[in-house]
Parts: C-alpha cells; structure tokens; sequence
C-alpha cells in the first residue's frame, strides 16, 4: 500500500494506550501479548479509502507502539494484527480484518454487515467447524474507523455538583428516546447531546426536583446483525465496541466535543451526569461472532474462555461472551476509561450493568474480587457515583447486598417487593417495611448507609409505570421473536382489563395505583430512581423488551393531557417534600427506639388502632396496611455545620387490601397539636375540605383501598376574635 509523505517515522512510546495527539504528530500504542506483528492503516477521512500502512517494529512490555508526525485530529485510523489463527488454542488472529482501536477516543461511521466482517468462512451455523477456517475477505470496506481527536476544550468555571448520596434523585433517561419528539428542542437537535442540553430539557428536570440524570450506554455501540436485517436497531447501546468514543449516532458533527458541552449545560444548572456502562461484554459474541476489536487483537486476553476448550466463550451475560478481568491489561482498560470519562469527560458517576460478571475471578462471584480492590484504592474513581446492577446472568449471579463499602446497588429486591404489596400479594409487610427504610436487612451488615440502595420501581428494561398496572403480560411481538424475549414475571395488574380501556372506574384505579408507587419510591429511604417518563405516564404499549425499538414505541410523546399533567403535578410534589424533609432521606437507619435524648422511638410502626404493630399482626400473612409514624425530633443526623437535624413529625398510611379501613390517629403529640394531610392517593385532587381537615390523637381517618396517605403535624389552629384567642378548636371529618 502506498505510503503518504509524512515526515521522518519515530519509535513511539508505549504509554498512553491510544491514538494521542500532541501538536505535531500522533503516537499509536496497542496492546497484544500474542501477536506477531501490528499493522496500523491510515484512511481518508472524507471517503473513508485506504491511504496508508506502516508496520509498528517497536515492541515494549507487549505493547506495540508507532509515531507518525504532522498528523493530525481527525485521521481515520485502523489495526491489522497477524498472528496464528487456531480457534482450539483461543487464537483467532486474522490480518484480513480491520479492527477498531480499543482505546480510541472517537469512532467514525456505522458498521455496513457483511461476511468479511466475521473471522470465518460463513455457512451453515450448525456445522461444528464452522469458525476453524479464517475468511480471507478484506472487511475495511465495511467496517466503521477509528479517529484521532483533539481533546483540547474549554470548560470555563465547571465544577461538579457533588450531590451527596442521600440527596441524590436519580432520573434514567435515553438520550434519543427523551428528545427525539420533543416540542421544546429544536428539530435539528432532537436525538442528540446537545438537544438533551438544552435550557427548556434543563428546566424541566430541575422543575420536576431530580438531582442526576443516569443514561443509558453511550459508549459506541454496534446494532447487531440480525436486528438490522429485521429492520431494527440495538436502540439501548448495551452492545458497546469501545469504551472511550460517545456514540456519533447522538452528536450532530463532534460527538466528543458535544457531550462535553452537555455535561458542562448540566453542570451549571446543579445536575449531575452519570453513565450507565457496559464492561462485562463486548458486541463480538461468541465463537460464531464478527471480528470487530478486541477479538482479532488478542483474543485469549481479552475474553474469558472456557477452561480445557479455549475456542469457546465462558457467557456470565447472556450475550456470547465476558470480558476477563484476570487480565492486568484488561483490568487497565476498563480503569483507564472510567478514569478517562471522569477527568476528561468531567461526567459525575457509573452504573454497572451485569457487575456480578466483573467480580467473577474464577467461576464465583467474589466481592473482594481485583476490580473492587483496585477501583477501592483509586483516588480518582473511589469518588465518583458507583452503581451496580447487582446480578448476571451466571450460577450465584444474583449478588444485590453483597457489593462493598463504596458502591450502591439497584436494589431489585426493592423492585419486587412493592410491586407485590401493592399488587395485593399476600406475606408483604414485613419485607415492606425493610424496603420502606432503606433495606437495613441487605446493607447494614458491612457498614453501608440507606443510600446504598437505589429504589426503582420500573428501569428501561420491563414495564414503564402506566404499562404496570394497564398490562398482565408483555406484549413484544413488534420484536420480532415471536412474543418469546422479555421477562415473564412482571408482578404487573392491569386492574381486570388487558390494556387501555374507557372504563372510568378502571382507569381511576390505575390512577391511583400509579400513584400509590411513586409516593412510596419517593418517600422510601435509600436513593430514589425514576424511569424517564413515568411521571407523566409514558407507554410503551405492553412491550417489556423495547431494546430494539427506535422508533414510537419507545420515543416519549409529550403530548399532554389531564392526566398526564396530574401526574406530573403530583410526582413533582413528592420531590418537594423529600428534598425539604431530611426525616426522607435520612443518612442513618432507623434505630427503633429513642435517639440523641428524644422522648420518642425515630419510628414507630401503627397498626389500624393506633398502637403499635403486634407480632401476630407482623407474621399475618393477610395484614395489608400498616402506618409509620416518624419522629422529625429524633432524627440520628447533622446538617453541614454539624448542628443536629430536627423535623417536623409525619404519618405515612398504607392500605393495599381491597377494603377500606379507619385507621386511628397515634396518641404520641401533645394536645396542642393535631394532624394535616399533605396527600391522598385515593384522590386525584383533594377538596379544600380535606385539605384543612385536622385530626388529633383518637380521631378516625378513612383509608381507602389500596391507597396511601401523608400526614404531617400541625399546631391547632386558634379562632380570633377581637384578638383575643378562644379555646382550641379541632376541625375532623
């Protein structure tokens, strides 16, 4: 191939990994303990051609290293690595395929599938010995480009948020899925980085009263083939390829240069941005997958293979393959990329997807595993948000409580348990109130705070929160697998009615049961999660599964309506009292009894009388209801001066059986107080009535069925007359 006149070829260095530009010229540096020989090919960037070759000959601690002067940002760029092909001895080298640089910072362009892509001959996926014969197909043709940057830019005064965790309300949204139909952000920026950054997208967020926004992946990503010739796409990203470049597909020119103007928008506006990452696979699958990176650089470094058969995959992750955290130079990537988008992309946090299969050192999970240890001591890393999604897809994969000092977890526990109370499952309570105050059972054991768990009632992937009580069953045919993907167990209720109906009777229910799960995520202890969407009453038409529908399915229609914006009114409420009540998002678990010298337990747990819940009551397995009174005195907490924290006192009211109760208010206020309510569920909007009600201790509140109820104390108010203050008056239903 041609070599273009550059300038006298330099050795390089070995350190950074990457393509990295300092002015004059460009240092490549790859690693790969088995290969032969790297071969690194220069391509136009405008028609994406062929250019030039250069055979990296320097060779330092297994790393493969070049520098070539007066390029500059904007090469396109490749690797072709030769080496023994020998799938039985975990060896797939193949000089014929382009592969994507796995520390590059940007890439450029789609994949075009083709059979040059993969590393074989492709046929017949039956034949046992399909993959052992290397295709000799040259697949730069099809493949997308790595690319050199400048990442040079101006951030001005930004500074993170660094919201502390129990403040924390988390909002887990789609970049393309959020703006995509969005009235309040010009057409030509819908879909993007910049559309999400917009001042009206901002305000919105900061009106609704969440702290972070959580997206999901934004690491390049492939669509897979089969997707794509079913006429759809990998709409999610849980299919990453690199693990440096912010997917093009969601940048109008500079993809890097315009998530950092994202961050920087979100930044100035108090919000935090946190990623959702994928580094236990890879978009290569298994033995049968294409050759895109990681596979053709070094195969058997890079992926864990199956002990005594090392052509085949060990797949903790249902997708083919787990990358080998065994590995030191694989452990440096993934480190070196979080590193890379905290300092770099200034971003604020991580959730983990899979991270059970990071921790897998051999077969078992093992939570003092070399990842945890080395991200524990990293200076840079340990301060960031880390979330894991506590489980995979492997034997003892289900490790939610079992993450260290440091990191939070969804708590799918959470998940289940108040889908089911609500549902009206029998033998509820007792785990309820273990959800409801930060999931003590699961985190206190190693000395974690409530805020290791991330409550959520719905994620990207299941049901959104109107589908959860519109729909029994998922409803995933426009996916193409014949109704057979997604999860079959949904602790979902569509209230006697299989999707959308007109009955009104039916769709109050569904009102109040929409409302029912956000008051109880958003006044639980621990870290709040809202599904984008949600607090609006999104649909995704009882799909389950929408990973591969970029399309209405999945876009938000915000289009508003009566509901709708009741909806909205009222989850913004909830956000208002746990941000200005700390008794909700309180840094300690609840101790049971009395506190810092008050008089009063920090909770205490009402049975329908009144008194406190007796054992029996607990072990019910049909006791449906139960009240929280919650002593805003006795709270174990300081505020950033180190002045202890009081608040005012609140009932919270339960009631998920099918009958309505009268519960009794607590005897534990003096005479000069009584009882507002701030909310109840069973209304879509309170009466004047209702709202300046007041109930003192004794006094009987109907609960409705399946229903909850905030009330907060309140001094009695005195009637004037000539200034001078009658006797107490209490107004009650």
């Amino acid at each position: 191939m041609l070599k273009r006149a550059i300038g006298k070829i330099l050795p390089g260095k070995p350190y950074p990994l990457g393509a990295t530009w300092d002015g004059n010229g460009v240092n490549f540096a790859l690693f790969s303990q088995a290969a032969q020989q790297v071969e690194l090919c220069l391509f136009d960037i405008k028609t994406h051609a062929a250019t030039a070759s250069y055979f990296l000959t320097e060779h330092t601690d297994q790393v493969w290293h070049i520098y070539l002067p007066n390029l500059k940002p904007g090469q396109l760029y490749g690797y072709r690595v030769h080496g023994c092909y020998q799938p039985e001895q975990g060896l797939r080298f193949n000089p014929n395929k382009l592969l994507i640089d796995p520390y590059a910072r940007a890439v450029a362009g789609d994949i075009n599938w083709h059979d040059a892509i993969f590393p074989y001959q492709v046929g017949d996926a039956s034949d046992p010995q399909l993959d052992l014969v290397a295709n000799t197909q040259d697949s730069a043709p099809y493949m997308p480009k790595s690319q050199v940057i400048d990442s040079n830019f101006d951030w001005a005064d930004d500074h993170k948020p660094a919201i502390a965790w129990h403040k924390t309300v988390i909002y887990e949204l789609h970049v393309k899925g959020f703006t995509q139909l969005n009235p309040l952000i010009p057409k030509y920026l819908r879909g993007t980085y910049l559309g999400l950054a917009q001042p009206e997208v901002i305000a919105y967020l900061k009106q609704l009263g969440v702290t972070a926004i959580e997206l999901l992946p934004v690491h390049y990503f492939l669509n897979d083939r089969h997707l794509v010739e079913r006429g759809l796409t990998n709409y999610w990203g849980y299919n990453s390829i690199n693990f440096f470049a912010p997917d093009p597909r969601y940048a109008k020119k500079d993809a890097v240069k315009e998530f950092k103007q994202m961050v920087q928008a979100f930044h100035a506006a108090g919000l935090e941005v946190i990623l959702d990452v994928v580094y236990n696979h890879t978009a290569e699958g298994n033995h049968l997958g294409p050759m895109l990176s990681f596979k053709g650089i070094d195969n058997a470094a890079y992926y864990r293979l199956v002990d005594g058969m090392p052509r085949y995959y060990m797949d903790y992750t249902g997708t083919g393959n787990t990358l080998n955290m065994m590995t030191p130079k694989v452990l440096q990537l993934v480190m070196d990329s979080l590193r890379y988008w905290i300092e770099e992309m200034h971003v604020d946090g991580f959730r983990f997807d899979l991270a059970s299969a990071l921790a897998r050192e051999l077969h078992d999970v093992d939570k003092l595993g070399a990842f945890f240890d080395i991200i524990h001591q990293d200076p840079v890393i340990s301060q960031v948000k880390l979330i894991a999604e506590p489980w995979d897809v492997g034997e003892g994969g289900y490790q939610v409580g079992n993450f260290p000092v440091g990191w939070t977890e969804w708590n799918g526990k959470y998940r289940d348990c108040v889908r089911s109370f609500w549902k009206g499952d029998d033998g509820k309570l007792g785990e309820l109130a273990y959800r409801l105050t930060g999931s003590s059972d699961l985190y206190q054991h190693n000395g974690r705070r409530p805020y290791a768990s991330i409550n959520f009632i719905t994620a990207h992937d299941g049901f959104t929160l109107h589908d959860l009580v519109t729909f029994n069953d998922k409803h995933n045919l426009a996916n193409g697998e014949n109704n057979q993907d997604g999860d079959n167990h949904n602790l979902s209720w569509n209230m006697g009615k299989e999707g959308e109906t007109h009955s009104a009777r039916i769709n109050a229910q569904r009102r109040k049961q929409k409302r029912n799960l956000l008051a109880t995520l958003l006044l639980s202890q621990g870290v709040p999660m809202i599904t984008a969407g949600d607090e609006f009453g999104r649909t995704q038409q009882g799909n389950n599964n929408a990973y591969c529908q970029d399309n209405q399915i999945s876009w938000f229609n915000w289009r508003s309506s009566k509901d709708k914006a009741s909806l909205l009114e009222f989850c913004q409420t909830l956000l208002r009292i746990r941000q200005h009540h700390a008794i909700f998002h309180q840094r300690h678990f609840f101790q049971g009894h009395a506190v810092r010298g008050s008089e009063a337990k920090d909770i205490t747990w009402l049975a329908k009388n009144g008194e406190e819940m007796l054992d029996e009551e607990w072990q019910n397995p049909h006791t449906k209801y139960v009240g929280l009174h919650l002593h805003g005195k006795a709270l174990k907490d300081v505020d950033e001066s180190g002045q202890p924290l009081e608040d005012t006192d609140f009932v919270i009211l339960l009631n998920a059986s099918e009958s309505d109760i009268q519960f009794t208010m607590p005897n534990s206020l003096g005479a000069e107080y009584s009882w507002r309510v701030v909310f109840d569920t069973a209304y879509d909007s309170m009466s004047q009535k209702q709202k300046k009600a007041r109930y003192q201790a004794g006094n009987q509140y109907a609960l409705v069925s399946r229903s909850f109820v905030l009330l907060e104390k309140a001094q009695v108010r005195r009637k004037k007359i000539n200034s001078r203050a009658l006797p107490m008056e209490i107004v009650s239903r």
